[in-house]
């Protein structure tokens, strides 16, 4: 017969197996090399106003990068068609999800929902004039009308963040898009989600230069991913 604490020792050991098959039957899925799950449903700004996208891991705008990877933009920024009054673009929920955070930036509202489908993640959209207003802890719903881009003064951005065990990551918005959120993107000439993705090995040969957030280098053709008409 086994002794009491040879017993007591099995029935840990099972207890800790079936604790965490429990834990990897329930986990949410991450990002893997392959890019992160794709949970956003639907498209956050109306693509028919935009003209081009600039990759993630480009160099326009400002160095947005996370612990792991340095001196490039790991956001997209929608640049409007020619004519389109920027002002008038409309801007809508990504997820389903709950307002985490909301900061008044130098030009419009900084927007920070959590997604209920995959709760490490959280999507920002920046520079939103909000109509009507909305409060930390609101739940919205993937195509819900938030309101529009702030104006011409700037680019509308969007950026996806994901919560890990090893801290903050930046994943690509257009990677998380499902496939009926990337359809608007694909309507307009975008044969693949990697087209709006510059790789982490080719950004890491070719890098940027910066001075704190400031890019020293003008952005080139290669940033961006232009939409057919």
């Amino acid at each position: 017969m086994p002794s009491t604490r040879t017993g007591r020792a099995v029935r840990a050991v099972a207890a800790l197996a079936t604790a965490v098959a429990a834990a990897c039957a329930t986990a949410q899925p991450m990002a893997t090399p392959d890019g992160p799950p794709r949970f956003v449903r639907a498209s956050y700004i109306d693509v028919a106003a935009i003209g081009r996208i600039s990759k993630f891991r480009s160099g326009v705008g400002h160095d947005y990068s996370d612990g792991a990877e340095a001196c490039r933009s790991m956001k997209h920024y929608f640049a409007p068609r020619p004519g389109v009054d920027a002002a008038g673009i409309a801007v809508f929920a990504p997820v389903d999800g709950t307002v985490a955070e909301l900061r008044e930036e130098w030009a419009g509202t900084q927007v920070a929902i959590a997604a209920a489908e995959q709760p490490a993640f959280t999507v920002i959209l920046f520079h939103v004039r909000l109509d009507p207003p909305l409060a930390v802890g609101d739940r919205v719903r993937a195509g819900q009308r938030l309101g529009t881009h702030i104006g011409d003064q700037t680019l509308s951005d969007v950026a996806v963040r994901e919560a890990t065990a090893g801290g903050t990551r930046l994943v690509s918005y257009v990677e998380a898009l499902t496939d009926e959120g990337f359809a608007p993107l694909a309507a307009r000439g975008l044969a693949s989600r990697a087209d709006a993705v510059i790789p982490a090995a080719e950004r890491d040969r070719r890098p940027l230069r910066c001075d704190g957030e400031r890019f020293l280098d003008p952005p080139g053709a290669d940033d961006w991913a232009v939409l057919t008409d």
